[in-house]
C-alpha cells in the first residue's frame, strides 16, 4: 500500500502539468532539455534513525564510485517572460568496503570488519514556474518557485543482513536564473532551485556554457552541485554531489 501511494503521488505530480498546460499550448513554445555526465561524491553522510543510530560515510567507511546520470526536463515558455517546466532526475550511487567500526543503520547491526555494500538513490521530480523579470539582448534573469518530489533510499547490506530506509516527501524550493549572452551563439546560465530550513535544505545549482547551433538545437556544457538533506530524529542524512554535465536543448 505503501509502494502504491508513492507511486500514485508521483505520477500524479508529472501529469499535472500537461492538464495545467493544455489551454496554453496555442500561444506557447514547448522545450525538451537532455543531459547527462559524470557524478561524484564530495560527502554522504547517513545516521539512521537520526536519533540512535551510527553516523558513517558512504564515501569514507566505505567508497563510492563515480556514476552516470541523466536528467530531463520539459518546457513551455508563455507569453515570454513566464515559463514552466517539468524535471525528471533520477539518480544511483552504488558504494562499497570493509567497515572499520560496528555501523547501527536502521536497526540492523553491522559488525567492524565486515564488507558492506551501500546504495543511495535519490530521484527528484520538480514542477518549477518561474517570471523573468528583466530581458534584454545580453541579459536576461527570472525568479519563481519549485515543488520537488523526492524519493530517496539508502541501503545496507553484507553476505547476511540487509536494512534500508526509504523517503518520500514534498520540498518546497525557491528558483533562479540568470543568462548572460555575450555574443549571438554564446550564453553563460546560472540557475538552480535552493532553500534552507531548521529541518535541513536543498540546493542543485549549476553553470552551464551554452552555444546555439540552429534557431531549434543548443549544446551545453558545465558544472552542477547538489547539495543538502535532513536532520531529525527519524533520519539524518546530507550529501555534496558534483556533476559534470553535457547536454542539448530542443525547441519543439
Amino acid at each position: 500500500m505503501i509502494v502504491s501511494n508513492r507511486i500514485a503521488l508521483i505520477f500524479g505530480f508529472i501529469t499535472l502539468p500537461l492538464v495545467t498546460l493544455q489551454p496554453c499550448a496555442a500561444e506557447s513554445n514547448w522545450s525538451l532539455d537532455l543531459e547527462t555526465g559524470a557524478v561524484i561524491s564530495g560527502y554522504n553522510d547517513v545516521r539512521i534513525p537520526g536519533n540512535t543510530g551510527t553516523l558513517f560515510s558512504l564515501c569514507e567507511d566505505l567508497e563510492t564510485d563515480p556514476a552516470f546520470f541523466g536528467r530531463l526536463r520539459i518546457g513551455c515558455e508563455i507569453g515570454g517572460r513566464h515559463a514552466i517546466s517539468l524535471l525528471i532526475a533520477p539518480l544511483r550511487l552504488r558504494a562499497e568496503g570493509t567497515l572499520n567500526r560496528s555501523v547501527d543503520f536502521a536497526g540492523v547491526l553491522f559488525p567492524s570488519g565486515t564488507f558492506a555494500e551501500g546504495f543511495y538513490r535519490f530521484d527528484s521530480y520538480r514542477l518549477t514556474y518561474r517570471y523573468d523579470f528583466h530581458r534584454s539582448a545580453t541579459l536576461r534573469a527570472g525568479a519563481g518557485l519549485t515543488a520537488k518530489i523526492r524519493d530517496a533510499e539508502i541501503r545496507l547490506k553484507d553476505e547476511g543482513q540487509e536494512a534500508k530506509k526509504v523517503n518520500t516527501g514534498f520540498v518546497p524550493l525557491l528558483n533562479f536564473q540568470l543568462a548572460w549572452c555575450w555574443s549571438r551563439n554564446l550564453a553563460l546560465i546560472f540557475s538552480g532551485d535552493a532553500l534552507a530550513a531548521p529541518q535541513g535544505r536543498a540546493e542543485d545549482i549549476s553553470l552551464v556554457l551554452a552555444y546555439q547551433i540552429s534557431s531549434k538545437v543548443q549544446l551545453n556544457g558545465g558544472y552542477r552541485f547538489l547539495e543538502g538533506g535532513a536532520d531529525n530524529d527519524e533520519v539524518y542524512s546530507f550529501a555534496l554531489l558534483h556533476y559534470i554535465l553535457v547536454g542539448a536543448g530542443i525547441r519543439l
